[in-house]
This record gives structure tokens, C-alpha cells and sequence, in this order.
């Protein structure tokens, strides 16, 4: 006889994968901040100024560059929880 819980085996290990890989694409968005910020902090030690410029130069620069890797990772052809991966 047929197991009628197979069907909503893939599913549930596409939703699983999903969060997974979603979960991954967090933490590397977080690290990536935090290592920008980190440098900025560094210089502006290594180089004092008025206005910690090298602390916001490297957050911001940090964001944009963890926005731009988010995107770039949830618009990847071939890698929707639907679709197995190529």
C-alpha cells in the first residue's frame, strides 16, 4: 500500500531547504556588517578624526555591499524552494 504521507515529504524538505538557505543568507549579511563597521573602527584608531568617517564610511559601505549580496542570492535562477538545485 501506498505511504499517503509521501507526498508532503518533498514539500516539507523544500520548505526546510528554504529556510535554510534564507537563515544562511542572515548570518552572512550580519557578518558582513559587522566586518565593515569593524574596519572602520580600525582606521579611524589608526587615523583619528572629528567625526569617526572611516566607522560610517564602513558601515554604509558594508550595507550596500550585504544588500547587494542579499539580492543577488534570492534572484539566483535555479535555486527557489520549488526547484532543485542545478
Amino acid at each position: 500500500m501506498t505511504d499517503p504521507n509521501a507526498s508532503k515529504r518533498p514539500k516539507r524538505n523544500s520548505r526546510l531547504n528554504a529556510y535554510a538557505r534564507f537563515s544562511g543568507i542572515a548570518f552572512q549579511m550580519i557578518a558582513i556588517i559587522l566586518i565593515g563597521t569593524y574596519g572602520g573602527l580600525k582606521l579611524d584608531e589608526m587615523y583619528p578624526n572629528q567625526y569617526s568617517l572611516y566607522t560610517v564610511i564602513g558601515s554604509l559601505l558594508s550595507v550596500g555591499l550585504a544588500m547587494y549580496y542579499v539580492i543577488r542570492q534570492v534572484n539566483r535562477p535555479g535555486k527557489g524552494p520549488d526547484k532543485p538545485a542545478s
